[in-house]
């Protein structure tokens, strides 16, 4: 029998790394893993970035025999792909944990409650060194969906609400950014306007996400032209994403690709928002 997990992505609204408070918004992109004990070796094959390191992937898998206090197999195979694409703002490494987990959990008919499964990726993904803040915002938007705002230093939910549903424009740069790269001092002047931002989220969401994208940009030297540009043709919001350096934009349900057209950005990826599953 071989075990199915699901999770998806999501975009930022406020970047935990100035104050420990963060918040998303869920989209549609999804990540997909599978997994099957047997065999006499364990096998991480990662189908969307085969070169990415498996690690993480690893902790997942034990952490979630752990929780199950069974002892984890000598062999097992673990499946992952995903359409998020990898160190570049847009939650992989959360949507991975959450995939996985599930899988497992799913392979055995183990029981478990979101907000606990979340947990533990966070745990998996800390040891794994590909979060800053712990990413509790960020796995809470991929396995809920709809508008989380949470505090990460107590790994706890503030906020949650439904979104409406809109198109998302993705603009990927190749460039990755790995989370061992950030400065997070380079963050500290910045932290009374986030905490404006964060004053706002819950009720204006898209006005945060707006001042977010470019109090990040500015703070870590990346390219936020690609928002501006789309904020000046009419979109609702756009700003760059968790780390970067991708940019999200929302626009009008329906709008998206047209819109991606007349942006003229390179390598963009069109989805929509998702909706909030609790």
């Amino acid at each position: 029998m071989t075990g199915k997990g699901l999770s998806h992505g999501a975009i930022t609204v406020i970047n935990a790394m100035p104050t420990g408070i963060g918040a998303t918004i869920g989209i549609e992109l999804k990540t997909h893993a599978e997994f099957t004990p047997g065999g006499d070796s364990r096998k991480v094959r990662i189908i969307n970035d085969p070169n990415e390191d498996s690690k993480m992937a690893e902790y997942c898998v034990a952490d979630a025999f752990a929780r199950m206090e069974i002892p984890e197999p000598a062999g097992w195979t673990l499946t992952v792909n995903s359409e998020i694409p990898v160190s570049r703002g847009l939650k992989s490494s959360s949507s991975a944990c959450n995939a996985i987990l599930s899988a497992v959990f799913d392979e055995y008919g183990y029981s478990i409650d979101g907000v606990s499964l979340i947990k533990i990726g966070v745990g998996c993904a800390k040891k794994a060194g590909v979060t800053v803040t712990g990413s509790f915002d960020d796995a809470c938007g991929c396995h809920f969906g709809g508008l989380v705002i949470t505090d990460n230093a107590k790994n706890s939910i503030i906020f949650q609400d439904d979104i409406g549903d809109y198109d998302v424009i993705l603009h990927v740069p190749e460039k990755k950014i790995r989370k061992s790269a950030i400065d997070r001092k380079s963050f500290d002047r910045y932290r009374s306007a986030m905490e404006s931002a964060i004053g706002i989220a819950d009720t204006y969401p898209f006005n945060a996400m707006v001042i977010n994208g470019r109090i990040i940009a500015e703070s870590s030297g990346l390219d936020n032209s690609v928002a501006e540009d789309a904020l000046s043709k009419g979109a609702l919001a756009a700003g760059v994403t968790g780390s970067g350096p991708a940019v999200a934009v929302i626009v009008e349900p329906g709008s998206g690709r047209g819109f991606a057209k007349n942006l003229g950005a390179d390598n963009v990826i069109v989805t929509k928002t998702r909706r909030l599953h609790r």
